[in-house]
């Protein structure tokens, strides 16, 4: 039997701990390396040909950013496989550009029921009321949307159909896909390899899922006559390579396991440097008295410590970017505070300023998520208006659109200021009333010059 040598089991340890490092350090190097190359391949299918009449157009209206990305992806593989390619956001697109061009591919998400993303709205109410002569277009259309809703798609197939009104071709038959559908991503791949006359493209698969720890779940309402809101934390998979990273006003998708391709979004409450993701989920109870399944197995049935399946989305479109250093007005209700405690977390490490917080419930004694988290930044100066609007605490209903009449005024000062508006909650109810009061106040035509200059933006659902 051989004795024990401590020299060898030292060494053992330091070339372990050696290859370890190594081993971390290039996982790092190959993840920066494929973000270069996904850059410089991005920068090259948008420099591609913008200026050939025969340039493949490739038009997207995104609200959180995915038909953005697969626009994005659906013009890289084209210009890969050798066709000449353009990429437009949809509210840069001109009758003009429209009928010049010979051949579009639309990818288009549907918000709420049937309507357009923010940007695209003025298109819908503008051009699209409009008979264009465009008999020599041919066209392919991808329409995302979530059969949850009665009008699946609905801004798709208006767009579809007004196509075919002015005279348009169909290139082949659109391609709807359900909350992420691989099948019709792959459909939709299927069909570019027919546009660009090629046997296949590459296959595109968006991020993997990755097994987060639930760690923290905390009951912020009990007692309250409104459904159970939880605060929720999520720690990164171990053994995670690089820095955890988004920013704040980006989105996660989680996959429960009872309906593993039906992910659900949820904004994020919290910065990167916090180390976790935070959510702030109410649980979902429908009309007919049935639970929703994500939000019911978030809240109650996963237990402390278990996987969650879980995947990080850019959500562009409510990013801070240039607003980053601008005045704010962060305007929500319910649950949707949790995006704009993203961007006051983010605010706050970048010491900037001011803010003024906007946000309704329902009672002040059992719905004040935050409470004191809220009340302690605006103590320091971080917020330098918190209105905390409680709809039920009085006999009559208030609500925040209510507190933006109100003060119109300082809205108006605000804005002529800089300030940057963003939005965060419910659609219906909230986010329409909250948009009407704004154009009441700024006036239409300059409520949609922020939405151009990206100094209005809404993470709405």
């Amino acid at each position: 039997m051989t004795g024990w040598n401590p020299t060898a089991t030292r060494w053992l340890l330091a070339g372990a701990l050696v290859v370890g490092y190594a081993a971390l350090c290039f996982a790092i190097w190959w993840r920066e390396r494929a973000k270069r190359q996904r850059a410089a391949a991005e920068a090259a299918a948008l420099a591609a040909a913008r200026q050939g009449v025969d340039a493949l157009l490739v038009v997207y209206a995104s609200q959180t950013g995915q038909a953005q990305e697969i626009a994005l992806e659906t013009a890289r593989q084209l210009h890969a496989a050798g066709e000449p390619v353009r990429i437009c956001p949809m509210h840069e697109l001109t009758p003009d550009a429209l009928q010049a061009a010979r051949h579009v591919l639309w990818v288009l998400s549907t918000c709420g029921e049937g309507d357009p993303p923010d940007h695209a709205a003025r298109f819908a109410s503008e051009v699209m009321a409009r008979a264009l002569d465009l008999s020599r277009l041919r066209y392919g259309l991808l329409s995302l949307g979530d059969r949850q809703y009665t009008h699946f798609c609905g801004f798709g197939r208006s767009v579809d159909a007004w196509l075919q009104r002015c005279g348009a071709t169909q290139s082949f038959v659109p391609v709807e896909m359900d909350n992420g559908d691989p099948q019709a991503l792959q459909q939709w791949q299927a069909s570019l390899a027919q546009v660009a006359h090629v046997s296949d493209l590459s296959a595109w698969r968006a991020p993997e899922f990755e097994n987060w720890t639930l760690s923290h779940r905390l009951h912020l309402n009990p007692g309250s006559a409104g459904s159970p809101v939880f605060h929720i934390e999520l720690a990164p998979p171990e053994g995670a390579a690089g820095p955890l990273a988004w920013e704040s006003g980006d989105l996660v998708q989680v996959r429960p396991p009872q309906e593993p391709d039906r992910p659900r979004e949820y904004s994020i409450a919290s910065v990167a440097s916090d180390g976790r993701v935070h959510l702030l989920v109410r649980q979902l109870l429908r009309p007919d008295g049935t639970q929703g399944v994500a939000s019911t197995w978030l809240t109650h049935g996963a237990p402390l410590g278990s996987a969650v399946a879980l995947r990080l989305r850019p959500h562009s479109n409510f990013r801070l970017e240039e607003n980053a250093r601008r005045p704010l007005i962060l305007i929500g209700n319910g649950t949707g505070l949790a995006g704009l405690r993203g961007h006051l977390r983010a605010r706050q490490a970048l010491q900037a300023g001011p803010n003024w917080l906007i946000w309704g419930e329902r009672n002040a004694a059992l719905d004040f998520h935050y409470q004191h988290e809220l009340k302690a930044w605006l103590q320091q100066g971080h917020l330098q208006r918190l209105d905390a609007v409680f709809s039920r605490d009085q006999p009559h209903r208030v609500y925040v659109q209510h507190v933006l009449r109100d003060e119109a005024d300082t809205v108006r000062a605000w804005v002529a200021q800089g300030a940057a508006l963003y939005v965060c909650g419910s659609l219906q109810g909230m986010a329409q009333e909250v948009d009407q009061m704004l154009r009441l106040i700024l006036g239409a035509q300059p409520l949609d010059d922020l939405l151009r200059q990206g100094r209005y933006r809404r993470d709405v659902y």
